[in-house]
């Protein structure tokens, strides 16, 4: 018999601040052109997760899709994830060097709903110059179920947004 057992999987932690937080969330300096470029240097794409306190909705992603070792370990190894509070006061430096709160960043991408991912272009070069609904990829806004949460990371990933929408990407993985 063996003592030994899967290795230990860190859960999502409540925070003093009402959110759930996974421990492999991005520590940030909330620069987010820095944020983007240094994924970009460790191999990995940048994505943005909104939330608000008491939102069930974040709760579900964090406790049922992160806690999925697949989801989890597929983000892990190819993303990194800031986390924002769609009504924060934290300062941050948006592509374009404006530095303004969270809450003022989230109406300025159009951000209405939690859990909102939005997801970013390889590179920073050239974002700022691009109005801010034009700067990602990607974007879900709301809850996925854990199957098309992962499958909208692999979209992501690779490079679906390219070639064709993520409903049509869906179609085309679940055929």
């Amino acid at each position: 018999m063996s003592l030994v057992g899967p290795p230990a999987r860190a859960e999502a932690v409540l925070t003093d601040d009402g959110l759930y937080r996974q421990p492999w969330f991005l520590e940030s300096l909330l620069e987010l052109s820095d944020d983007l470029d240094g994924a970009a240097k460790v191999g990995k794409r940048f994505a943005i997760m909104w939330e608000l306190r008491g939102c069930p909705y974040c709760k579900e992603t964090h406790l049922v899709n992160f806690a999925r070792p697949a989801i989890e370990d597929y983000i892990k190894s190819n993303f990194e994830v800031l986390q924002l509070n769609i009504i924060g006061s934290r300062k941050v430096t948006d592509f374009d060097g404006s530095e303004i709160s969270e809450k003022a960043l989230a109406a300025k991408y159009g951000v209405r709903f939690t859990p909102t991912f939005q997801f970013f272009p390889e590179s920073a070069a050239g974002l700022g110059a691009k109005p801010p609904d034009r700067r990602e990829v990607a974007r879900a806004p709301g809850y996925l179920l854990p199957d098309d949460f992962l499958a909208l990371f692999r979209y992501v990933r690779e490079k679906g947004y390219e070639t064709k929408s993520f409903r049509d990407y869906l179609r085309a993985v679940r055929s």
